[in-house]
């Protein structure tokens, strides 16, 4: 898959693509029926996926609470998994803010990228102010020469799928719900960094991972996959994590400590994607040692258990 940032220099073989456009927080079922439209607008046309970075509401509210549901990288890997062939990846800044919904769609889209189809979801917004709708998109593609296909809002159980909802699942420690909406599970993806070796001295060694920047789930205990992404213990396995500012050592600053069953080795600087699959309990604050040990020892057991079925 190749990522293009700049829309101001595009190689002629790099034209033509077929475009879902949004910012695919999560990349769910919602944005995967968009981009299989994409996919089908245009006969052997590239498949391509535009998108901003920062996300704009980054942008324009950065003292917000974190509300991403992954890294622009974790997004990436989903979307190369699903054929996508171009991630026009654009940097949201202060002169594209400020593009009218005509001067996008006619310096962006037809003269810059020279796209072919454009498909966007019925709720799409655009240009300065949000001013622009989905229906203007589709006068501005006929006049300026590519095609546009809304795709109607897609429902899970009779409820919309979005990323509002799918963060919401997640805030309640609802991770199988968030996964029958986003077609996958839940993942957090990131480097392991160093931490304070307190789950080694406890016969619990972790690999440890940030979660700045990305919404937090309920704080607890889940029963985890793990893919190590690369290195040398490159690999899928099973653990048990818990995700949150571990009040039994007095943590302040949330991140995330994942336990690999049956796994020996250095993961130090190696890319982890842990996806939750069940919420265990919430974290906990304990007597002592000892009565944390054999807790840990019980949410394994039941994390192996859960696991072993799926």
């Amino acid at each position: 898959m190749r990522i293009i940032r700049d829309y101001h220099f595009i190689e002629p073989q790099d034209r033509g693509a077929s475009v879902a456009i949004g910012n695919f927080d999560g990349v769910h079922l919602g944005h995967r029926s968009v981009i299989d439209l994409a996919r089908q607008a245009v006969p052997g046309a590239p498949l391509g996926v535009l998108t901003f970075e920062p996300h704009p509401r980054e942008y324009f509210a950065p003292k917000s609470p974190p509300f991403r549901l992954m890294r622009r990288t974790a997004r990436a890997h989903r979307l190369e998994k699903l054929g996508v062939e171009y991630l026009y990846e654009l940097n949201f800044n202060a002169a594209l803010a400020g593009m009218s919904p005509e001067a996008f769609a006619r310096t962006v889209l037809a003269d810059g990228l020279g796209l072919s189809h454009v498909i966007v979801g019925a709720d799409f917004c655009f240009g300065k102010g949000r001013a622009g709708s989905a229906q203007d998109l589709v006068d501005f593609g006929r006049e300026m020469g590519f095609g546009v296909t809304v795709a109607s809002l897609l429902e899970e159980s009779a409820n919309i799928v979005s990323s509002t909802a799918i963060r919401a699942a997640l805030s309640e420690g609802r991770p199988r719900d968030a996964a029958a909406m986003l077609g996958h599970w839940h993942r957090i993806e990131g480097e392991v960094i160093g931490g304070e070796q307190r789950g080694r001295q406890l016969g619990y060694p972790t690999a440890n991972m940030s979660i700045e920047g990305l919404h937090l789930p309920a704080f607890g205990v889940y029963a985890v996959l793990v893919d190590v992404l690369d290195g040398p213990h490159k690999g899928s396995y099973h653990g048990a994590a818990s995700l949150g500012v571990r009040p039994m050592f007095n943590g302040e600053i949330p991140n995330l400590e994942t336990f690999i069953f049956d796994f020996s080795g250095d993961l130090y600087g190696a890319t982890l994607s842990v996806g939750l699959v069940d919420f265990l309990r919430p974290e906990l604050k304990f007597d002592g040692l000892e009565a944390l040990i054999a807790q840990m020892d019980g949410d394994c057991d039941k994390a192996r258990a859960i696991l072993a079925a799926e």
